[in-house]
């Protein structure tokens, strides 16, 4: 379903925003009208080799933004004795760079020196979602590129583990919503988590139960099957949801049903107005794709670069 959803967010600003750095939708459309389609096709090419790469785009822009804002700082290669952001902890499984490379490449040959990594970021993270069945939507483009990546920033991010209190406050400082927060989880509907990420819901799970009560134990016992206590094999894990390649809202209705993957996710159950709201998005789609589209345009606005990168991996 396409959902193209007007840009009432695309001008406020943000903790991270630069007064200098307003966003527009039609920024390219003199510079570099080619973008869009030269975007979508690099995102389409990885898709059809490789049926992860929506999830692992979502993921990639998300980290990103919540970093420094969308400066397309998680894409910088570490160098010498500084660690950059995609070698922190939370951001050791992105992958899929080579999306954003690519497409780099292609724009440099079209119109030089003009368009930001930041942008193509923000533009491949919508197709990601709309390619795989999710809403469209007009992004709004002129972000510049960061020159700070920092793995130790990555901590930052907010973490699978969080309870309600600490996810509310992680969203808070960038501007960010309950509605908002419960939405973006929404993008939990694409991928898979490795068993870390959920192996404190499973096993020894307080001093009195090895699992987590509020899972439906049989969910709760697959799960175990797939990641046993003292896991040794490297990919193992779960799907985020039963439909992981399709962008919908399962996720929700799994949720209602105590099966969900993260801490994180259940504590969206462990206040009326997070619950409301989940139970709003499981019940209508339609709800749930027009406050994820509004929810992203917000997020992907909080901006912070400086440049414009001729290589996505090194600052000029």
């Amino acid at each position: 379903m396409e959902a193209i959803v007007a840009l009432a967010f695309a001008f406020l600003v943000f903790p991270f925003s630069s007064p200098a750095q307003a966003l527009s939708s039609n920024y390219y459309d003199h510079t570099c009208p080619q973008l869009e389609s030269i975007v979508r096709s690099a995102v389409q090419k990885a898709m059809s080799n490789d049926k992860t790469v929506p999830a692992a785009l979502l993921r990639m822009h998300f980290h990103d933004c919540f970093i420094r804002g969308c400066d397309a700082s998680v894409l910088l290669n570490s160098k010498g004795k500084n660690k950059a952001e995609k070698d922190g902890p939370p951001n050791i499984s992105l992958h899929a760079f080579y999306v954003i490379e690519n497409a780099k490449k292609a724009l440099e040959s079209k119109c030089p020196d003009i368009v930001s990594c930041a942008d193509i970021l923000a533009l491949a993270a919508r197709d990601a979602v709309a390619m795989s069945g999710g809403p469209s939507w007009e992004v709004p483009k002129g972000r510049k590129d960061g020159r700070i990546s920092l793995a130790s920033e990555t901590r930052q991010l907010p973490a699978p583990t969080f309870n309600i209190s600490q996810l509310k406050q992680n969203f808070a400082q960038r501007g960010l919503s309950i509605k908002d927060l419960v939405a973006l989880s929404g993008g939990h509907t694409l991928g898979f988590s490795h068993c870390s990420s959920f192996q404190n819901r499973i096993h020894n799970f307080n001093a009195t139960l090895d699992m987590d009560p509020t899972m439906n134990p049989s969910f709760a016992s697959k799960l175990r099957r797939v990641c046993p206590a003292h896991n040794k094999v490297k990919n193992a894990g779960s799907p985020l949801d039963s439909s992981n390649l399709i962008f919908d809202n399962a996720y929700y209705k799994l949720l209602l049903q105590g099966n969900s993957i993260f801490s994180s996710d259940q504590a969206l159950l462990t206040t009326p107005k997070t619950k409301a709201l989940v139970s709003k998005f499981a019940n209508s789609q339609k709800a749930f794709e027009k406050a994820f589209v509004e929810s992203m345009i917000k997020m992907s606005s909080l901006t912070g670069g400086q440049e414009i990168r001729l290589d996505c991996r090194v600052v000029r």
